[in-house]
């Protein structure tokens, strides 16, 4: 059976109806709005229905289910039916709380029968999504927090279960947020949007021009970057931008997972093409995969995969990337200290090395070093970094990430050397980089690296390689909707 793109439901929330129609009146871009009376003082149904624009979905959660109603029941239904009765294109009404006879006297138009669980995932969910079928509501809907990428597998399936039925299965929290950005792959008629009302909701901003939703069908191949968390990734701006601009049907949403196995099944289940790879997975994906590149085995860790016959393939497109960030050739025998230990830090070290640098890695011991230091060929020392003995600094590690721009990674302040180079990128200008800029450094943010790499993780995958002032408007765009005190 052939069904009509999901649609986007604009969820709106405010403490007094008038401000509720002034924000129904100002939504652009999505295709009906849920008016959510439950958190309105003075709630007026017929005003909220009056003069509307778009189709209307009424609901009034109670607290139970997420809500804010703070009424009585009998309230509460007073409310809904009058919105029933008022001629409200769809009314929220929950399962299993004695609405039997309303789905039947309405013979199930126009009534979305939901339920939620923010506990998790119920173990009987498809006897539950059976049962609530089964009473004849035109949509069905069920939203559960999601821990895994597993759980959303789960909703995938039972969506396919019912091809002749109008439903709604969102994965509510970080895990979940591919449910809500391809709702046709979960079965999902529409989804929602809104100002983070429930746990991993998307603006309608971002579903428009981050993830470019009008565009993503059943059909369209799926990438992403695997992590966690992600939420804070902007990844998939960067790619999104990057395949629109480049004609390509395609969508790259934030994967984050419990562990690599639990990306493994469900990146399968869901035909998956192709993944970015970020902390904690980039080393502990590799016993996972059929084949690595030559880099990638050097490095120690892979930061793209790729669907392949024969299983996923690593490749490795920071090491290239970390150094299209200098914009210059390096030198051959500059010293350079790489604070960190992790995959960013092998990445830089073989990047370096290569290049005929003499590099030396500072963690917190110089023992959490050692395995880096060893497998490149490269130093190990403990911290802090002695003055005067570098020409190149890297910061490798998160610290003086967004919300914690306050911290600089270099606590040390010894400024010796020529070159500051923090891969953090958001906030774009660190503390690190401010305070080095104020000693005569010359500095590069991390922004430039992530475009680099990201730019030939899209070359692996289609073919064609985007222009890097796509990627970095994008990245811009998306830094610009953070907030951070530094």
């Amino acid at each position: 059976m052939s069904h009509p793109p999901p649609l986007l439901c604009a969820t709106l929330t405010a403490s007094r109806t008038a401000d509720l129609c002034a924000q129904r009146d100002r939504v652009d871009g999505a295709d009906l709005v849920e008016m959510r009376l439950d958190a309105v003082v003075d709630p007026d149904v017929r005003a909220a229905l009056a003069d509307r624009r778009l189709p209307t979905l009424v609901t009034c959660r109670p607290r139970d289910q997420g809500g804010m109603f703070r009424g009585s029941e009998e309230e509460r239904r007073t409310l809904l039916r009058e919105a029933i009765d008022a001629g409200a294109d769809f009314v929220d009404l929950e399962w299993h709380r004695g609405f039997e006879d309303w789905i039947r006297r309405q013979g199930g138009r126009g009534i979305v029968l939901s339920h939620h669980d923010f506990s998790g995932v119920p173990s009987d969910l498809e006897a539950i999504v059976s049962a609530m079928a089964a009473t004849g509501a035109e949509i069905v809907k069920v939203a559960v927090m999601v821990s895994r990428l597993s759980e959303c597998v789960r909703l995938a399936e039972i969506g396919r279960r019912y091809p002749d039925r109008r439903l709604v299965l969102i994965g509510m929290g970080e895990a979940g947020v591919v449910t809500r950005v391809c709702p046709a792959r979960f079965g999902s008629c529409w989804t929602y949007a809104g100002a983070a009302v429930a746990p991993g909701q998307l603006t309608v901003e971002q579903m428009r021009r981050e993830f470019r939703f009008a565009r993503v069908g059943a059909a369209t191949p799926l990438y992403g970057i695997l992590g966690r968390p992600v939420s804070h990734s902007v990844s998939p701006a960067m790619h999104n931008a990057a395949y629109d601009a480049l004609g390509v049907d395609a969508v790259y949403v934030p994967l984050a997972a419990a562990s690599v196995d639990d990306w493994i099944g469900a990146a399968d289940a869901l035909g998956f093409r192709g993944v970015s790879v970020t902390a904690p997975f980039k080393e502990q994906v590799l016993p996972h995969l059929a084949a690595v590149d030559g880099t990638s085995a050097a490095i120690g860790a892979v930061n793209t995969v790729t669907r392949r016959a024969d299983g996923w393939h690593g490749t490795n497109t920071d090491a290239a990337g970390f150094l299209a960030g200098f914009g210059e050739p390096v030198e051959a025998g500059v010293r350079a200290a790489i604070l960190g230990a992790g995959g960013a830090a092998r990445a830089a070290a073989f990047a370096l090395r290569d290049a005929g640098c003499v590099v030396t890695c500072y963690a917190r011991s110089g023992s959490s070093a050692g395995p880096l230091a060893a497998a490149l060929g490269v130093e190990a020392a403990a911290r802090p970094v002695p003055p005067g003995s570098w020409d190149v600094l890297v910061n490798a590690t998160s610290v003086g990430t967004h919300p914690d721009g306050g911290v600089s990674a270099f606590p040390e302040g010894e400024f010796s050397g020529r070159m500051v180079y923090d891969l953090v990128y958001n906030p774009p200008i660190t503390r690190l980089m401010r305070e080095a800029a104020a000693r005569g450094c010359r500095t590069i943010g991390g922004l430039e690296m992530l475009v680099e790499q990201a730019r030939l993780q899209i070359l692996q995958w289609t073919g064609r390689l985007p222009d890097a002032a796509v990627l970095r408007d994008a990245a811009q765009w998306k830094l610009s909707t953070f907030t951070d005190p530094s």
